[in-house]
């Protein structure tokens, strides 16, 4: 290769790079539990956030409804009436899921009305993340029983219908358990189960879990069972197996119960050799969603 041709390669444009993986993506939101939930765990649930000033143009909508998916699957789309949806399990393209949704909000802000967005820029690390762009506020979760919102005062064409009609279909019974932070009770298959996004760093609550789980005390009671743990977004989401017949009324009580255990095992203290073992058998039974 020539002189000629090694320069002209060299000065050719470099791809954008992805963002850098981000550990916990969503550190620093309040409601960082719940943005895990809304990005891991939820079949249908939705979130209305608010912008900060400045973000979009002057006629933007100052509200974005975040979902878990969309029709098609799209990451995101700019209703008819103007409203931005936005799509927490659209599968995003770099390291970093904040920015991932900050790049499908600030690409659906620009969209025309009415425009579904089947793909959004890829983002980097210049992309602002949900931190740059929403106000200090905890969202405000509603787990729905279906998508039928995708639809709400608009007409789907027959694709998208039969999407809705498909993802209706599949939804896991699910419902937030009264009193207790990202808590959801849901049914799979016939069985009732508890899953609770920890607020904690994933291994501070790891080391408390198998503290409880050696002192016999992890369950919720009898008749549930401790199955196991999911990684997420730098947080773990516990799973319980309840008594068959179990729903979400009934579980206040005995989770406010547990917390207050859970509490008191977040402590620094070294692990005995016995949590230890514990900790190494919960390790075993835990699945990373990331």
């Amino acid at each position: 290769m020539g002189k000629a041709s090694r320069a002209k390669k060299s000065d050719a444009p470099r791809a954008p790079r992805p963002a850098a993986y981000a550990a916990r993506p969503f550190r620093g939101l309040p409601g960082e539990s719940d943005w895990v939930a809304l990005s891991e765990i939820l079949p249908a649930a939705t979130a209305t956030v608010r912008l900060r000033e400045g973000v979009g143009s002057g006629d933007a909508p100052r509200e974005v409804t975040v979902c878990t998916v969309l029709p098609m699957a799209w990451p995101a789309l700019r209703r008819s009436d103007g409203a931005v949806l936005v799509a927490t399990q659209g599968g995003g393209q770099s390291g970093d899921k904040s920015r991932d949704l900050g790049s499908a909000i600030l690409a659906a802000l620009d969209a025309e009305p009415g425009t579904p967005l089947t793909r959004v820029p890829m983002a980097t690390d210049a992309t602002p993340a949900l931190q740059d762009l929403l106000v200090d506020e905890a969202p405000e979760v509603s787990v729905r029983e279906g998508f039928d919102f995708w639809a709400e005062g608009q007409e789907l064409d027959g694709d998208a219908q039969e999407s809705l009609s498909r993802a209706n279909d599949s939804v896991l019974p699910t419902e937030r358990v009264a009193g207790s932070d990202s808590a959801y009770w849901c049914l799979i298959g016939n069985r009732p189960h508890l899953r609770v996004v920890l607020a904690e760093d994933e291994d501070d609550a790891t080391n408390a879990l198998a503290r409880l789980w050696a002192a016999g005390t992890a369950s919720l009671g009898e008749d549930s069972r401790l199955l196991g743990a999911f990684r997420a977004g730098g947080l773990l989401i516990p799973v319980w197996e309840l008594a068959a017949g179990t729903v979400a009324a009934d579980l206040p009580d005995s989770l406010a119960a547990w917390r207050s255990r859970y509490a008191a095992a977040l402590t620094d203290a070294p692990l005995t050799a016995e949590e230890r073992r514990a900790k190494a058998g919960l390790l075993n039974r835990q699945i990373t969603l990331r």
